[in-house]
């Protein structure tokens, strides 16, 4: 069977099982060919190298035992928010030719509370269904769920034991099939327990600390060349964005992005308005970026809902 085939398959065995559990359907996204590539994000070559050193475990497995090891059982990605960690599993996913299950694990911990009895049964559908589909890459995001600020931050209500057990239960069954590749992540390591370290759990860490403002510039370049690819067209001016870096250095590659896009999205209203906006330049960006510093003072977690 190719691969084309094989991602088909796993579409149509996922869609039942996850119409099956509500807790499943709301907490996770699967897609069956990712788009994301290696190239298509910006910097981030130390971490990109280590994540293709684990892809060898689906695209030539028998390489490590050449080498007299083995593929490690999980990888773990730390870095701050918004600094390209779920792109780097979804170009793994791609560069592996599987389809990419993205589990929000802070999500998934406040539908396992409403959940009652049913965890047995969904852990045993969990472990048939990826039984069967075999490839995948699946990407736990947010481990340390108790403090993540999209479930309204530290909840004294959340059974943290019971569900942290779970949860474990879930990365380690994912884990013993050995057939899927397993990444998780966190922005706040220092919270989690360390039986998430131990030996075939998440045995390798890898840091994803974009490189300012090196890094940032190269991912707001690709992305300002494939918006004027699709629009088919040029958009963009001589833009210093090292200098618009300068206003805001603490903000991640994805809030870079969305303000890009916030820019873009300014001139398509004012070309609506017949204004006949120019191309994006500089001071455009600076203003963008004003806006989103105001924005952003006045909520707790940068959603990207203020564009």
């Amino acid at each position: 069977m190719d691969r084309s085939n094989q991602r088909e398959r796993a579409a149509n065995l996922w869609d039942p099982f996850a119409r099956k559990y509500p807790q499943i359907a709301k907490s996770t996204e699967f897609d069956k060919h990712p788009e994301t590539d290696f190239e298509d994000i910006g910097g981030l070559d130390e971490p990109k190298d280590e994540i293709l050193t684990y892809a060898c475990a689906a695209t030539d497995p028998e390489v490590y035992s050449r080498w007299g090891t083995g593929k490690p059982s999980g990888l773990l990605l730390i870095g701050p928010e918004s600094c390209g960690k779920t792109l780097l599993v979804q170009a793994l996913a791609r560069h592996a030719e599987t389809p990419f299950v993205h589990v929000n694990v802070p999500r998934l911990a406040v539908q396992i509370m409403h959940a009652g009895g049913k965890v047995g049964e969904l852990l045993q559908g969990w472990r048939q269904t990826l039984a069967e589909i075999e490839r995948a890459t699946i990407f736990f995001s947010e481990l340390d769920f108790m403090h993540d600020l999209t479930v309204g931050g530290p909840r004294p209500e959340i059974p943290v034991g019971p569900i942290a057990d779970f949860l474990l239960e879930l990365v380690d069954e994912t884990i013993l099939l050995d057939t899927p590749l397993v990444g998780a992540s966190t922005a706040r390591p220092d919270t989690l327990s360390p039986i998430w370290f131990e030996p075939g759990r998440f045995e390798r860490v890898v840091s994803v600390q974009p490189v300012i403002p090196g890094d940032i510039i190269e991912a707001l370049q690709i992305h300002a060349r494939l918006a004027e690819e699709r629009a088919g067209r040029k958009l963009f001016e001589q833009v210093n964005w090292a200098r618009a870096i300068e206003k805001d250095r603490s903000s991640g590659i994805g809030d870079w992005v969305r303000v890009l896009h916030a820019v873009l999205r300014r001139k398509a209203r004012g070309e609506a308005a017949d204004e006949k906006p120019g191309g994006v330049t500089t001071e455009d960006v600076l203003a963008e970026v004003d806006r989103f510093k105001k924005a952003s003072k006045r909520l707790h977690a940068r959603s990207g809902t203020y564009l």
